[in-house]
């Protein structure tokens, strides 16, 4: 079950990073003016625009609906979509997709959407979290819950694949991979680590009573801070970042 909730205003406010670290992902899409692409994950459209600005006509889809409203007041053609269900048969020549994948936990069935939704030829260009991403969070959440009596792997929201993994998944559905790439992509935050917790980590505290969950968030930033925080008291996530380009025969 997905326990995770998405405010726009949140989300512009402590991950606007998302995007940012992500634009040159933009370049290896290398998109074409008149292609037609699909922004799988689209989130608050923020990429999606920079791909329309490159002259192509773009389908940005999301399964929050909060999100694909915001996209859609940003002047963007976006509809409420599960990524695991999509239903398109060749109509993209390209599907992009930055920091979503991961959110999927069924990725053969995600794959198997995109090679139906791309015409012959077409491209697959994404980046996700990939093996090792937040490991740390991954860690101390999973010593807070088994404390309380909760196996973190019940509830752990995230699919974080290796090169290999993913690579294999890709092949198995006929892709051709140009490239791939996993690398650590450490993420400086510009507030309290509890401000990402809230924001990404609440499936975490979905098995605790609402009361406390703050206190949960709370518990597990002191539990980070000597491995999160540095000298000067910035908070940095220790991202790893998946990345490739692949290409339907």
């Amino acid at each position: 079950m997905n326990h995770q909730t998405w405010n726009p205003d949140d989300y512009i406010r402590h991950a606007s990073f998302v995007a940012d670290m992500a634009a040159d992902l933009v370049d290896w899409l290398a998109p074409k003016a008149g292609e037609r692409v699909l922004d799988l994950g689209c989130g608050d459209g923020a990429l999606t625009l920079q791909v329309q600005a490159r002259g192509c006509a773009v389908l940005a889809v999301d399964s929050s609906a909060e999100q694909v409203a915001r996209a859609a007041e940003r002047g963007l053609d976006a509809q409420v979509m599960d990524g695991e269900r999509l239903a398109y048969r060749g109509a993209f020549d390209a599907v992009f997709s930055n920091a979503a994948l991961h959110w999927m936990k069924r990725p053969a069935a995600v794959i198997d959407g995109v090679w139906h939704a791309l015409k012959p030829g077409g491209r697959f260009v994404a980046e996700m979290g990939g093996a090792g991403n937040v490991q740390s969070v991954i860690l101390a959440a999973g010593e807070l819950l088994a404390a309380r009596g909760v196996d973190v792997a019940a509830w752990n929201p995230w699919y974080f694949p290796t090169p290999e993994a993913y690579r294999e998944l890709l092949e198995a559905r006929g892709f051709e991979v140009d490239a791939m790439q996993l690398f650590p992509r450490p993420t400086p935050q510009g507030g309290d680590v509890v401000h990402w917790l809230r924001l990404f980590a609440q499936s975490f505290a979905a098995p605790l009573p609402v009361a406390a969950r703050e206190p949960f968030y709370a518990e597990l930033a002191e539990r980070l801070r000597p491995t999160l925080q540095d000298a000067d008291g910035r908070w940095v996530l220790d991202y790893v970042r998946l990345r490739f380009s692949a290409r339907r025969p």
